[in-house]
């Protein structure tokens, strides 16, 4: 194949692809750079990727932990659970859309810059709180991360409670996109109601939408200007069984430096991990990059990374980042829309809407 002549940032942002997951027309891009000054709000800082009412509950209890004392690790926890509790978020703990076989299974790690140090699990079932199995593998073992049945049973040993985290929407959602995999199998009505002669037997099942990629991102600074973060997620809606994503993979969905900062990922995790994409994000913001313009900057790789094999995919993936000093960004691959963020500082409760690529 041959090789694509280079082109420096502000080239490439006008003639990259505008496209979707299949797309294949070519477009022009506007310049990814957010205008206007640098968001900063200094320290302490939290933020979370969910710019939605539980985002916003869980910026107002976990500023409660960093305002009176607590760690940003335990700042971020404590927030994290608030969205983990929440059963109409379907991409996060109770309430998370399930996988291939209706089961859900949760990812999630944290990191501690304070200290270096870092847990995570995959394939967690039964578990709400997999943000915090995270952290008790973190600071009760010598290992980083945990999988499947030796996570739940790590839980357990920790008196975690078990319970069945499919909600009743959930159930009804992967029961319809079950129904519609295909028109030729045995799932659904009786083939001869099928055209619509008996609506009430036809009619479709409750639940929306019938698929997710979300997670979310927890990022803070405490007052010492010690930094925490952590991703948690149900993960890719109706994943084939084992399927692990970014969100547990230190950095690929998180990555924490003390001396920095922290950025975390949500999306399709595929594409995050093969980027190292948090960790990237981190290293731009050392070299002297604010953390809008490092989340830009992982957009542009990783469309760039597609765009030097002759391939017009983009993905949908989205970056939030802090520093030490308290700036902070987002940036994101959508077809539409603009990527927001909850914050919470000094100065009270925001919603910041970052930059993004737009088709």
């Amino acid at each position: 194949m041959a090789k694509h002549p280079s082109v420096d940032r502000r080239d490439f942002l006008r003639h990259s692809v505008v496209a979707g997951a299949s797309a294949a027309a070519l477009g022009r891009i506007p310049d990814l750079r957010a205008p206007g000054p640098r968001p900063a709000a200094g320290v302490p800082l939290l933020v979370t990727s969910h710019d939605n009412d539980t985002g916003q509950s869980a910026m107002r209890a976990g500023w409660n932990v960093l305002t009176s004392g607590g760690s940003a690790l335990d700042a971020i926890e404590r927030a994290a659970n608030i969205i983990e509790d929440d059963p109409e978020d379907i991409s996060v703990g109770y309430g998370g859309l399930p996988n291939w076989n209706g089961v859900v299974q949760l990812d999630a790690c944290i990191m501690d810059g304070r200290t270096y140090n870092a847990g995570a699990v995959a394939s967690l079932e039964n578990i709400r709180y997999a943000s915090s199995v995270a952290r008790l593998v973190m600071e009760r073992t010598d290992h980083v991360m945990m999988v499947g049945p030796g996570a739940l049973e790590f839980a357990r040993s920790w008196g975690m409670r078990e319970e069945d985290l499919l909600t009743e929407r959930a159930r009804a959602t992967w029961l319809r996109w079950r129904e519609r995999l295909s028109d030729s199998d045995a799932w659904g009505p009786p083939v001869h109601l099928r055209d619509g002669a008996d609506p009430a037997a036809t009619g479709p099942l409750d639940g929306e939408p019938d698929s997710t990629t979300g997670t979310t991102n927890v990022l803070a600074v405490d007052p010492d200007g010690n930094v925490a973060g952590l991703t948690t997620t149900s993960g890719m809606s109706w994943k084939i069984p084992g399927r692990v994503g970014d969100s547990p993979i230190i950095g690929a969905g998180l990555y924490v430096d003390n001396d920095v900062g922290a950025a975390g990922a949500t999306g399709r995790g595929e594409d995050v991990i093969k980027s190292c994409a948090s960790y990237f994000i981190v290293g731009r913001m050392r070299e002297g990059r604010s953390p809008q313009q490092a989340c830009e900057d992982a957009c542009e790789m990783i469309v760039g990374r597609y765009h030097a094999i002759g391939s017009d995919y983009i993905p949908s993936e989205k970056f939030v980042a802090i520093n030490r000093a308290g700036e902070y960004g987002c940036s994101q691959m959508p077809l539409s829309g603009q990527p927001a963020m909850s914050v919470r500082h000094a100065g009270g409760l925001e919603i910041y809407r970052g930059s993004g690529l737009y088709g």
